[in-house]
């Protein structure tokens, strides 16, 4: 069986990186994933003085706009690194939300994949011929925290 999530109010919306779900990053508090992964596209560029105001937003809604806003100047390097500033954040939210790790647990060994019908890198896309990146994400964040309950247990 496969679990598709996409909206917050739907089953399995706390996957969504849009959950309101707070994460700390080097000493700072981020609302949700949303914040702290599209902030990070301007780490060390002329737009850093986005990362701050990204983190006040209201919104993951809001945070997701700016991160997409093409006058703001990109990190070089963006597409070598999103994935793993994912793979940190992800982990973070659900190494820190234990009612969270529970769900993502309690998912077996079933696909988990990001309905999303626009985002053919995160999600699998309107067509599911996407990539799923995000859903590969939780797997390996649920793999991750199986072998640390058993370095625990």
């Amino acid at each position: 069986m496969t679990i598709y999530f996409y909206k917050l109010g739907d089953p399995y919306g706390c996957f969504s990186n849009f959950s309101p779900h707070w994460i700390e990053v080097a000493g700072l508090d981020w609302p949700t994933v949303e914040h702290f992964y599209q902030a990070q596209k301007f780490v060390g560029t002329e737009s850093a003085d986005a990362i701050a105001q990204i983190r006040a937003l209201a919104t993951p809604s809001e945070a997701a706009k700016m991160g997409r806003d093409p006058s703001l100047h990109l990190r070089s390097d963006w597409e070598t690194v999103k994935r793993s500033i994912m793979d940190e954040a992800v982990w973070i939210k659900f190494s820190t939300h234990p009612e969270l790790a529970n769900i993502l647990l309690h998912t077996g060994n079933e696909e988990l994949v990001e309905d999303s019908p626009i985002d053919y890198y995160w999600g699998c896309g309107a067509d599911r011929t996407g990539k799923n990146e995000l859903g590969k994400v939780l797997m390996e964040t649920r793999d991750r925290l199986r072998s640390s309950m058993r370095l625990i247990g």
